[in-house]
């Protein structure tokens, strides 16, 4: 496909792409943003998870649960928000959802115990996902194939600087502030997207395109993309690469601090520069997508992950060679999201553009339910082993590319089978 016609909006979008430069801009800035709260939420008190174990009289495996809890709620709020975003258009539900994750974090800083903060760290990304799931739903409005993938891995310049600067802010925070002071933040956080998103971000899903169908419509949509052999194993594929990082995500902070003892501060330096490999790898795609093609860099990129997972695995089962192997195998695992994510969910959607944000939803739940399945089994060891930890990356990795070489595998036809 030759780069003018890559960036020609295909047929099967809903909405036009904006037409200036300063509209480009803007809304690359706050679909971005919005589709960072999931790291906003989770990286950004990782540096205190130590701590607020200690402040709640918590083990290390029931404050993992407040990182599962967010996970849970953003994967569920996906199941809500997307439908209602293909109903009512994408903007209204999308404030109510920035909304209510204000307020949410704002309580999470006022939690009085670990249970009180579990519940609350699951409506806070029951809330949290709205922003995600309808970015999506958004950028499959205006692209597909892919262009729709160059855009994902232009959304990256922005959403992965949250996991780069969010624990590194993280972890300045904790200098003058509590775990708490964190949570105001990002309800300050949150009540800056609500006002850009009201003031900047145009409704792309014009009327005579929603769908008025309720319950029994959105669960035939999700039964009948269940069925989709190409949306379920790109899905999957994304979900199990997505699985490592999470497992990354929940024993880092212990492993790199407890095991090999790292200060939080510099935990947050280490955690920073391998989220510059999302970023980087990201902007990788949008130079070569063109030339391989979304699938050729996806199978690729789970590839590359899966044998990082394994040669992390194996170094961790030796031992003894230090933190240096650990932190650069770690950071191969965490860069192949920037190919994995654009990629993956480009073709996921592809074929689906009348129901993106029903789509985007079930793309979003099988991520951030393996998140949050795999986030607590990191812990079973407590902070005394690195082997949960570097066996989830492998094992999710290794599933990562069966799901994207087997059973993605299908005849198809479209925008995305021609590029790819």
């Amino acid at each position: 496909m030759s780069r003018i016609a890559a960036r020609q909006t295909p047929p099967d979008t809903t909405a036009p792409a904006p037409s200036t430069r300063a509209e480009r801009a803007r809304l690359v800035l706050i679909l971005g943003s919005l589709s960072a709260f999931g790291p906003l939420s989770i990286d950004m008190y990782l540096p205190g998870l130590p701590r607020l174990a200690a402040t709640l009289d918590a083990p290390a495996w029931a404050a993992q649960l407040t990182l599962t809890a967010c996970l849970a709620g953003l994967a569920l709020g996906q199941m809500l928000a997307g439908p209602l975003s293909d109903r009512f258009g994408r903007r209204r539900p999308l404030l109510i959802g920035v909304a209510a994750y204000a307020a949410a974090s704002l309580l999470c800083a006022l939690a009085p115990s670990i249970l009180a903060l579990v519940a609350l760290r699951l409506v806070q990304g029951f809330a949290g996902a709205a922003g995600i799931v309808i970015a999506r739903a958004v950028v499959r409005d205006m692209h597909s194939g892919v262009a729709a993938a160059r855009y994902f891995s232009l959304l990256m310049l922005v959403n992965g600087l949250a996991p780069v600067l969010a624990p590194v802010a993280g972890g300045q925070l904790l200098e003058v502030t509590s775990w708490r002071g964190v949570f105001v933040v990002l309800a300050v956080i949150g009540l800056a997207l609500l006002a850009a998103t009201a003031a900047g971000l145009p409704e792309t899903l014009s009327a005579e395109r929603r769908h008025a169908g309720g319950v029994r419509e959105t669960l035939h949509t999700f039964a009948r993309l269940t069925r989709d052999r190409v949306f379920i194993g790109h899905a999957l594929a994304g979900g199990l690469a997505f699985g490592a990082m999470f497992a990354y995500i929940a024993g880092s902070p212990f492993v790199l601090q407890d095991i090999y003892g790292a200060s939080p501060q510099l935990f947050s330096v280490m955690f920073a520069v391998n989220a510059l490999g999302i970023v980087a790898a990201g902007q990788l795609n949008r130079a070569v997508v063109g030339r391989f093609g979304p699938r050729g860099i996806l199978c690729a990129a789970v590839a590359v992950q899966a044998a990082a997972g394994l040669a992390l695995l194996a170094v961790v089962a030796v031992g003894g060679l230090g933190v240096w192997p650990v932190v650069a195998l770690l950071f191969v695992v965490v860069a192949a999201i920037g190919l994995v994510v654009p990629n993956g969910t480009a073709l996921a959607l592809a074929d689906h553009p009348r129901v993106a944000g029903s789509a985007s939803a079930l793309l979003g739940v099988l991520q951030f339910s393996v998140g949050a399945a795999t986030a607590p089994l990191v812990g079973v060891a407590g902070s005394t082993s690195a082997l949960p930890m570097a066996g989830l990356i492998a094992v999710m990795g290794v599933g990562a590319v069966l799901a994207a070489t087997v059973v993605a595998r299908a005849p198809r036809s479209g925008p995305v089978a021609a590029a790819a």
